[in-house]
């Protein structure tokens, strides 16, 4: 068993997050159960074969679906609802959306965290935006959740409206995540593209980088890789002091940069000098490891100039992608992959 150290819980030892409150549990520190057979020494009597049943009783029953949460109002007839979670859980168990593990009367997914909590506790309600859309089926722009196996966990259909809002507060595939604000971004058409703006969110809109396709870096923009969050920061020295004095520091000729795993809001870690060659980031290969990460591939992404002088955040192939984070609106199309709290979401335009 594994005690979780923030509530006392007791987990079982392939659990990765609390069943009680949620957080991360500690890796390796459950203890090794000894083996004790539960055979007798004299053996086990031979047991007869069973009766073949009839065809008629071989079919098997599927599970009782569970029941959707009744919506807190009726919902006008031109605004159509959005599309259910397919749920594969036996009776008395709920069916993560996110990671599909099955839970039995946990208020957090055992296996990825997810809030289960939420998806019980509050009806999907309609924002404003959509409130006020004579017609939803127009836009033909969908919205599709991802497990993280690449599965489709849920959609969310957006309304002809000129601008829409996503976030917490929206409900459907957004409600049970407590990562996401409650208005944490807004889509908008304009001359038949479809833009999105973080609406100063705390954890920000992320877009899936292209494999291969070098994505302009600027000084002050954040990625992702994995579970890693990383900025983008120029090198520049401290300054003269109050009363003139200059300040001694080693020379930083021959670096474009430095990149700083931030692991709070304003808060920074570990910090990783990147020269003029660049550097390339994975778990197994590479000038920077996150050898702990199992969610960043052997090789990940490189960071280096290209041939116009500027840097470029490039993607080379890994397994689950690599992500920036948008600092300003966006033009995005079908296809595109956003990452916004702990959701993936596929653009179906």
């Amino acid at each position: 068993m594994i005690t979780c150290s923030k509530c006392g819980k007791e987990n079982q030892d392939h659990y990765k997050f609390c069943l009680g409150c949620g957080a991360e549990l500690p890796r390796g520190s459950a203890q090794a159960k000894p083996f004790s057979s539960n055979t007798p020494p004299h053996g086990v009597p031979a047991v007869a074969a069973p009766a073949p049943t009839p065809m008629a009783a071989s079919v098997p029953t599927a599970a009782p679906p569970i029941a959707a949460p009744a919506p807190a109002a009726a919902r006008p007839a031109s605004q159509p609802a959005p599309a259910p979670v397919q749920s594969s859980a036996p009776p008395g168990g709920v069916a993560c959306p996110q990671c599909g593990h099955v839970n039995a009367g946990n208020r957090f997914c055992a296996s990825c965290g997810y809030n289960l909590g939420a998806l019980s506790g509050a009806a999907p309600s309609v924002p404003a935006a959509a409130a006020a859309a004579p017609a939803a089926v127009g836009s033909g722009i969908v919205l599709t959740a991802l497990r993280a196996d690449g599965s489709e966990a849920g959609t969310f259909r957006m309304p002809d409206a000129p601008v829409v809002s996503v976030g917490r507060d929206t409900g459907s595939i957004f409600a049970g995540d407590s990562y996401l604000s409650p208005r944490h971004a807004t889509f908008s058409k304009r001359g038949g593209q479809l833009f999105i703006k973080d609406e100063g969110s705390l954890n920000g809109v992320y877009l899936k980088v292209r494999p291969n396709e070098p994505c302009l870096l600027e000084f002050g923009d954040v990625f992702r890789i994995g579970q890693e969050i990383i900025r983008f920061e120029e090198l520049k020295g401290q300054g003269k002091s109050a009363d003139g004095v200059e300040r001694f520091g080693s020379p930083a000729k021959g670096y474009i940069g430095r990149l700083a795993l931030v692991i709070g809001r304003d808060t920074t870690g570990n910090s990783f000098p990147v020269p003029e060659r660049g550097v390339h980031c994975g778990r197994e290969r590479g000038d920077i490891l996150f050898s702990e990460d199992g969610y960043v591939s052997g090789l990940h992404c490189r960071i280096a100039r290209g041939p116009d002088g500027r840097v470029y955040l490039t993607d080379v192939g890994s397994s689950n992608g690599t992500f920036i984070r948008l600092r300003a609106e966006r033009a995005v199309a079908g296809t595109d992959i956003l990452l916004m709290g702990q959701q993936l979401f596929r653009i179906d335009a």
